[in-house]
């Protein structure tokens, strides 16, 4: 049986105007370190104003971002671990 020995909580906070949106996603992991990423979306002159879809956007691209960012984190991590040079980490 597997069980849950840590969990994260990802922070979003939106910003917007009329026709952009933009996203901060932070992630506070258990050693006390932060990962941030930001994401925008703009709304076209002739689309419906949505905040809702702007936010989603942003969300997406901030999380996706943050994701990248971890990605990278791991790799630095793995290689001053082993001393060496390893493989990329591809998504």
């Amino acid at each position: 049986m597997m069980h849950t020995t840590v969990g994260w909580h990802v922070e979003m906070e939106f910003m917007e105007d009329e026709e952009h949106t933009r996203a901060v996603a932070l992630l506070r992991l258990p050693d006390g370190s932060e990962v941030r990423a930001h994401g925008r979306a703009s709304r076209h002159h002739s689309d419906s104003n949505q905040p809702k879809v702007g936010e989603e956007i942003a969300g997406a691209r901030a999380l996706n971002e943050l994701a990248m960012e971890l990605l990278t984190k791991a790799h630095v991590e793995i290689d001053q671990a082993s001393g060496r040079t390893s493989h990329p980490i591809h998504v």
